[in-house]
């Protein structure tokens, strides 16, 4: 007899249960051993580095606790703060006006601008501030009125950052305005807007995402550049702490208490320039 032929259908696999598919399909992590053994590295460096810093009697801890809050050092703390915010202020209405006169298509305006900025950002502040302290030696008198003796060194310190930081500020602004969309500008032209009022209105509210972040900056370095004053006798915190230890020789705990207030109200403008670009960032992709 011959043998029949089995007809039926063969049978479907089985189904991968939960262990088979996790055998398969198991994802093995990258190995990152180069990383975690840097970062060991790194952390363990630290930790010497704060030992020795902490432990070394050389940096005088105890001083820079009696010394750090003293009326000195506060009244050298304001008036640093106070003449960061006055050249800020300043040197960006100043430097807002120049980025304009820049944009116009005015080619006077246009040059007298250029060759503003070119002049202040091309000579180093301390050459500026010098210039400006020696004023009665270029000049002695102006208009009818002697120079000599007339401008203070806190005033020079005024004049002379704020004409250094407003070449700065003008090209901060410029950028910004340039990252404008051409479609506003023409979309305000067209309702009719004046230039000033597009300019208030439409463009600078758009332009302060690209503004404030080189803004923010130039805010940090004003504050730490304001200690190039102290070379024309104004008392700010450089110069408070430098009379003290000129008196007590005590050079090094001076000098930190300098640099933690520097450093603390850093981080504190930082702080505030995060939550400032966050604001000005809601609806764009780098908004956090």
């Amino acid at each position: 007899m011959s043998a029949q032929t089995d007809t039926r259908p063969p049978s479907p696999p089985a189904p991968l249960t939960k262990s088979n598919d996790a055998d398969r399909l198991r994802i093995v992590p990258v190995r990152r051993t180069g990383q975690w053994a840097a970062a060991v590295v790194a952390l363990a460096l630290l930790v010497l580095a704060l030992n020795s810093v902490i432990r070394n009697e050389a940096f005088q801890w105890d001083v820079v606790a009696d010394y750090f809050t003293t009326t000195a050092v506060l009244r050298g703390l304001g008036l640093t703060l106070w003449l960061t915010a006055l050249v800020m202020v300043l040197g960006f209405a100043l430097g807002t006006l120049l980025a304009v006169l820049r944009l116009s298509g005015n080619r006077v305006l246009q040059a007298v601008s250029w060759g503003y900025v070119w002049l202040f950002r091309s000579t180093p502040v301390l050459v500026q501030l010098l210039f400006w302290f020696n004023i009665g030696a270029l000049y002695p008198e102006i208009l009818g009125v002697r120079t000599v003796n007339l401008l203070g060194p806190v005033t020079v310190a005024v004049i002379g950052l704020t004409l250094h930081e407003a070449a700065y500020a003008a090209e901060v602004v410029r950028g910004g305005i340039l990252s404008v969309e051409r479609g506003q500008i023409e979309a305000a032209q067209s309702l009719g807007l004046g230039p000033w009022r597009r300019l208030r209105r439409i463009v600078l509210p758009q332009a302060m995402r690209s503004i404030v972040p080189p803004a923010g900056n130039m805010l940090i370095g004003t504050l730490k550049g304001t200690s190039i004053v102290s070379i024309i006798a104004v008392q700010d915190l450089l110069y408070s702490v430098q009379l003290v230890y000129h008196r007590t020789y005590q050079v090094i705990p001076l000098l930190l208490v300098a640099t933690i207030w520097y450093a603390v109200v850093t981080s504190l403008l930082s702080i505030g320039q995060h939550y400032i670009e966050r604001h000005y960032a809601r609806g764009t992709a780098g908004a956090r």
